[in-house]
């Protein structure tokens, strides 16, 4: 988009100019494309989904605070102040509060379409994720007066994404007795296979996000994070850069993703290879996963979350599996080897127990991050995979439905339920 201000001036300049040809010394450099991810936001299902939960006024407000920035600092200052906002929001819903005007629509029928439609469960991830979009579409497309570089606009999107994933907002009260527990999910992903999809592990983040657990060594308190489905995110360390500060002064963190269907499963090991499946911007890596200081970088690492006292407890109605198997090319060998019960020593990984996939890399970054900050010994880590959060039967159209909802609301639940074990087990 472009500001008001800069469409007037241009408008200004071409009746004056009787609408010459520009040349190519003061033709002006065409503004960024929006990416595949934010292509994706045209389509009726994100519109509905935005609509019938009160988000489709996010885009818009985001832009009107973009046009009256006069300054940098300024844009800058609205980027962080409405990511935020957006994120506060999306917790706000999930967790049943907020003032009136995060309501509205989401609260009443809808009409529009084909018909008369309720409002989304306030449990639904995907509000977040299509505003989102929305927001990130609108910066990078912004032209404004005063003008951005190339670093500007990337430190601008860089603070949007940050400050409305909540992964600069992660705070716990200070003090002792209380235990601290982190927590982070995914974005949607595999969007062109069905464009509805809901990630189970982005609404568990939104709806433990600030909230107490009552362990039997105490209180706990969860703070949370949802991470992009996008390859170049994690090569530029996104998940060190979110974690790294926190590490050191927390008592037990799991990354969440969404896993097989009707099981979660605890990893045990996970692997540095990228399996090279697209992401949301289409776009895959086939490679060892990327980090800092690879000459010291480990094919493998180990949960040192207490997976046999998680497996062994109830907590849902979905089973809970300990999931040793890996895929790895043996000491000597050139040929991938699935392994059921973990890595042989000298193996090269190809893919951990929760796959090649941005799921085993997170994974895989948060355990290394753990193991290099000296804390294996010390502090309970690791990956869980939900089940795949699956609509009602004969349900190939609409954005949701009761069985759906029952599927997320459940997850959450279970997820809740094995961090308070997870907690009084470590």
């Amino acid at each position: 988009m472009k500001s008001l201000r800069v469409r007037l001036g241009v408008l200004g300049l071409a009746l004056l100019t009787g609408f010459t040809t520009p040349t190519a010394a003061s033709a002006a450099r065409a503004a960024p494309s929006p990416t595949v991810e934010e292509q994706r936001l045209g389509r009726a299902v994100p519109q509905e989904i935005l609509r019938r939960s009160g988000f489709d006024t996010v885009a818009p407000r985001f832009a009107e605070a973009l046009d009256a920035a006069r300054s940098y600092g300024q844009a800058r200052r609205a980027v962080a102040r409405e990511g935020s906002r957006l994120w506060q929001r999306a917790v706000d819903r999930a967790q049943g509060r907020g003032p009136a005007e995060y309501e509205g629509r989401e609260a009443l029928p809808w009409k529009g379409g084909g018909g008369r439609r309720a409002g989304l469960s306030q449990d639904d991830d995907r509000p977040l994720y299509w505003a989102r979009l929305g927001m990130t579409r609108d910066l990078r497309t912004w032209e404004p007066e005063f003008g951005l570089t190339d670093g500007q606009r990337a430190a601008l999107l860089d603070e949007l994404e940050r400050s409305s994933r909540g992964q600069n907002a992660i705070r716990y009260p200070h003090g002792h007795g209380l235990k601290r527990i982190l927590l982070t999910g995914f974005d949607p992903f595999t969007l062109d296979r069905d464009i509805r999809i809901s990630n189970p592990s982005g609404a568990t983040a939104l709806a433990l996000d600030g909230t107490v657990i009552e362990t039997a060594d105490g209180p706990a308190r969860i703070e949370t994070a949802v991470f992009p489905v996008r390859w170049q995110d994690f090569t530029d360390g996104t998940v060190e850069r979110t974690l790294r500060p926190h590490l050191p002064k927390i008592d037990l963190f799991t990354t969440v993703s969404q896993g097989r269907a009707g099981r979660f499963d605890i990893e045990r090991t996970n692997g540095a290879w990228r399996g090279g499946f697209g992401d949301n911007d289409n776009i895959g890596r086939t490679e060892i996963v990327p980090v800092s200081d690879p000459a010291s970088q480990p094919q493998w690492t180990t949960t040192t979350l207490p997976h046999a006292a998680i497996v062994a407890a109830q907590t849902g109605r979905f089973p809970v599996y300990d999931n040793t198997g890996v895929t790895e090319i043996p000491a000597g060998g050139t040929e991938p080897v699935v392994r059921p019960d973990g890595p042989t020593p000298g193996s090269t990984a190809r893919a951990g127990g929760g796959g090649d996939y941005l799921s085993n890399e997170i994974a895989y970054r948060a355990t290394l991050l753990r193991d290099r900050l000296g804390l294996h010994g010390t502090l309970p880590g690791g990956h869980v995979h939900t089940p795949v959060l699956q609509f009602g039967a004969g349900n190939t159209t609409e954005v949701t439905d009761p069985e759906f909802v029952r599927n997320r609301l459940d997850i959450i639940a279970q997820v809740r339920a094995i961090l308070r074990v997870a907690a009084e087990g470590s």
